[in-house]
């Protein structure tokens, strides 16, 4: 039931003339007080075209209202404010939860078309570090995002497996490494090897032509580079695969950027037929003056690919292959410009799929208020930080619930999805601070404490032992329920609103509220009393249950019927 359309069509009746129902819907506001109502709409907006006061235009839609689903509409100042039918509402919205269940909340216009979603990407021979999170978990999130509003989601791990940094390592590691060392621990001794090169190429700028050289001969396809090349790439895939299985996310294709290295001219052959290519001291370049942007580089002086080269073949690939209506990039907001600068040289190829391209940016994590560098070694290790949030979550768990069964498991559950959920709930494109042993606490805006609501309404139905009669009318009139009520209606716009700003913290903010208007409600309300309204209450847990579930799942977040 869209109650907003069923008051837009009310307000239609006085003023549809100059606005359609669909615009209406749009202007109508949600009161900040509950003795506002529950729906308003400013009447001020038309006070110029109606050429009447505002307060006359309010008095004039309140008086021609009419329906059974609004119990009364009053005007308000400059507002025309309506009070639903609590009842009604209540009986057609529970009934809808239980009815469509984890379906609630879905939408079609996806259509079953293919998104893209390149997400994570983190670089060979590194730790995946915390500062590859964000990418990842937002990445997911929107995936699951896209999957519910009918569209298939296509996760792409856009693996940094190629570039110059593969000639320093192989330099690095030709010069002081161990094949013995490495074997033993492979990623902790790749990276050493990795910040030691920057720390002596400081002092021995040749060092750089040297790792360059390298990697020249890696393009080249020299025996010894490949062999080194593609250890490297093995044995990382294992770990990045650890820390994946932690988080609970998979991907569906692991193309990164070495993928490409026969795709290239392709691409290159397109800008030059549609005479799109330039030399700039020596340099390939596509102009992109009339964007306002920098040239794209497209090869370097001595024929070396770039990024954009790499990132127009991945593209075209993509499109050739998937068919995609949308690919989405989930990458840091310092590469602004260059999915700026992608997106402009797709469209002077006047490839018509160039608008689906979408970057979506995000901020940083810090620790302490300090940026996370690898080059300079100031990594923090992301399985350590998932292992420890386990391990925090354990101890809470054994403090508040001793004898639960499966404490390992509900521990790893609560944990990682505690730092999830952190990283979720911050509007995407903030820097936030990260403290652990703020993260992982069962009080608060935090994941955990939407995760114990839910459990707690999970022991309410276990100790009711009460199966819901859907037949039966649903009816909740007083203030707390209300407050819940309203917000399980609102599901599946902020559903829409989370998939189509790419924002999940809509999702994560959604299911805080929702959880503290339950606790409210629970605290004031006697719930397993078995009188007339008993069904109802039942009813109402149960699908607050189902929701807070559902939106953690759409998180990446597991909800334990037990904590």
């Amino acid at each position: 039931m869209n109650y907003k359309k069923i008051v837009a069509e009310q307000i239609a009746k006085t003023v549809g003339e100059h606005l359609s129902v669909d615009e209406i819907v749009s202007m109508i506001e949600v009161p900040k007080y509950a003795n506002q109502g529950d729906l308003a709409f400013p009447a001020f907006t038309l006070a110029k075209v109606l050429r009447k006061a505002p307060q006359a235009i309010a008095t004039e839609i309140v008086e021609a209202v009419s329906d059974k689903h609004i119990e009364r509409a009053e005007a308000m100042g400059p507002y025309a404010n309506f009070f639903l039918e609590r009842s009604a509402f209540a009986d057609e919205v529970l009934k809808e939860v239980l009815e469509l269940g984890e379906h609630y909340g879905d939408w079609d216009y996806g259509q079953g078309r293919k998104v893209v979603i390149d997400m994570s990407s983190p670089n060979i021979a590194k730790p995946m570090s915390m500062g590859h999170l964000r990418s990842t978990v937002i990445g997911n999130a929107i995936a699951n995002l896209e999957k519910k509003v009918g569209y298939e989601p296509i996760r792409i791990n856009h693996l940094g497996d190629w570039g110059t940094q593969f000639g320093k390592l192989i330099e690095a590691y030709k010069l002081w490494g161990s094949e013995e060392l490495v074997k033993a621990d492979p990623i902790a001794e790749l990276i050493k090897l990795y910040v030691r090169f920057h720390e002596e190429a400081e002092l021995d700028p040749t060092l750089d032509d040297k790792g360059r050289a390298w990697f020249k001969k890696l393009e080249d396809g020299d025996a010894e580079a490949v062999r080194l090349w593609e250890w490297f790439r093995s044995e990382s895939l294992k770990e990045f695969n650890r820390v994946y299985d932690l988080l609970g996310v998979t991907f569906d294709s692991y193309n990164g950027e070495a993928f490409y290295n026969d795709k290239m001219d392709v691409v290159v052959d397109m800008l030059e037929d549609a005479n799109l290519l330039k030399v700039d001291n020596g340099a390939t370049i596509v102009d992109l003056e009339k964007y306002d942007l920098p040239p794209a580089l497209i090869k370097k002086s001595d024929g070396a690919t770039l990024y954009m080269t790499r990132d127009l073949a991945a593209a075209n690939y993509r499109k050739n292959t998937y068919d995609f209506a949308k690919c989405i990039y989930v990458v840091g907001m310092e590469q602004s410009n260059h999915f700026k600068q992608l997106k402009a040289v797709l469209k002077e190829l006047n490839l018509p799929w160039a608008e689906t391209i979408v970057h979506i940016p995000f901020g940083l994590i810090t620790l302490n208020g300090k940026k996370l560098s690898t080059r300079k070694g100031k990594i923090i290790l992301l399985e350590g930080v998932l292992k420890e949030a386990t391990e925090l979550a354990l101890k809470q768990i054994e403090a508040k619930n001793p004898s639960l069964e499966n404490k390992e498991a509900v521990a790893h559950a609560v944990g990682v999805g505690a730092v999830i959920f952190h990283d979720l709930k911050n509007d995407r494109t903030n820097n936030f601070d990260f403290a652990l042993e703020e993260v992982v606490q069962f009080e608060g805006e935090t994941g955990p404490y939407v995760q114990y609501t839910h459990a707690r309404a999970m022991s309410i139905l276990r100790k009711a032992n009460h199966t819901v009669d859907t037949k039966e009318a649903f009816s909740l009139t007083d203030d707390d329920a209300w407050e819940v009520l309203k917000l399980i209606e609102n599901y599946p716009n902020v559903v829409r609103f989370a998939e189509e700003k790419c924002e999940p913290s809509a999702i994560a903010k959604y299911v805080i509220n929702l959880a503290q208007a339950f606790n409210k409600y629970y605290a004031h309300t006697k719930v397993l009393v078995e009188d007339e309204a008993f069904n109802s209450r039942i009813a109402l847990v149960q699908t607050t249950a189902s929701l807070l579930k559902q939106g953690l799942a759409l998180l990446g977040v597991a909800a334990p019927d037990e904590m």
